[in-house]
């Protein structure tokens, strides 16, 4: 079985810039995992999970999803979802509405249900009257009633409360255990997260830091950032100050991908 995500020497920059934020990239994430991508704000996160998921131009050999190229296969639509970023429905529609849209081939009934009592979403709501914590469940709602083979989530859970989050990680967990699904998971929010996660990849400027497992991750944090608190809040900060450190020595923008994470 290929890799659920295989990158290959990716180098990649944004037109205009001076400097790619991405140079010789490469690391590999098997099918079935759970990877959270940590990082400061600028390394790049949001730009590898938009690669990933087939929204830039890149060569084909670069960076391949479930096997395939993931800008020019474009049959991974129906196996990859992306979620971050704006939701398009802020118009007087319901979220009834918007469903009985989406009853194409292999549509399944009793998914849509399991996934509409999950998020806790009531199909009469109203997309421009919602909160916008009930306007991300209803995008992830979207996606995640197909099935799936990887899932890359860009800090959606920032807008979620405490058990939508909880019932979301719980559920993505049993599918990656039970049916092989592949996640990974763009976040400043770290509590829980170490029970949830297989791997960690941390993205340092310009390069990658670490792929480890989420174990090694921790014991990492309690040889070099020992103390109170989440092991993963005292490693990423550690490793965030070290970054910004070497970037003032250098001279290095601090900026590489305008609004990115």
């Amino acid at each position: 079985m290929p890799p659920a995500i295989e990158v290959r020497d990716l180098t990649f920059g944004y037109p205009g810039a001076t400097t790619p934020i991405f140079s010789g990239l490469s690391f590999s994430l098997a099918a079935g995992s759970r990877c959270l991508l940590l990082g400061a704000n600028g390394v790049g996160k949001s730009t590898l999970l938009r690669i990933v998921s087939g929204r830039h131009l890149i060569a084909p050999d670069a960076v391949r999803v479930l096997g395939r190229p993931a800008f020019q296969d474009t049959t991974l639509a129906g196996d990859v979802a992306f979620l971050g970023g704006p939701f398009p429905f802020s118009a007087d529609i319901s979220v009834a509405e918007i469903l009985a849209g989406r009853r194409g081939p292999g549509f399944d009934p009793a998914r849509r249900a399991r996934v509409l009592q999950l998020l806790d979403v009531d199909p009469a709501w109203r997309m421009h009257r919602v909160s916008d914590g009930q306007r991300r469940r209803v995008q992830i709602l979207l996606d995640l009633e197909r099935t799936l083979r990887v899932v890359l989530l860009d800090e959606v859970t920032a807008e979620l409360d405490v058990l939508a989050r909880a019932d979301l990680l719980a559920f993505l967990q049993e599918e990656s255990v039970e049916r092989g699904l592949s996640v990974v998971y763009a976040s400043h929010v770290l509590d829980g997260l170490g029970d949830f996660a297989t791997d960690l990849l941390f993205l340092s400027p310009g390069r990658l830091r670490c792929l480890v497992p989420i174990g090694e991750a921790l014991a990492i944090a309690d040889r070099v950032a020992p103390g109170a608190g989440s092991p993963l809040h005292r490693l990423c900060a550690l490793w965030m100050r070290q970054d910004r450190q070497q970037d003032r020595q250098e001279d290095r923008p601090a900026d590489r991908a305008p609004r990115d994470s």
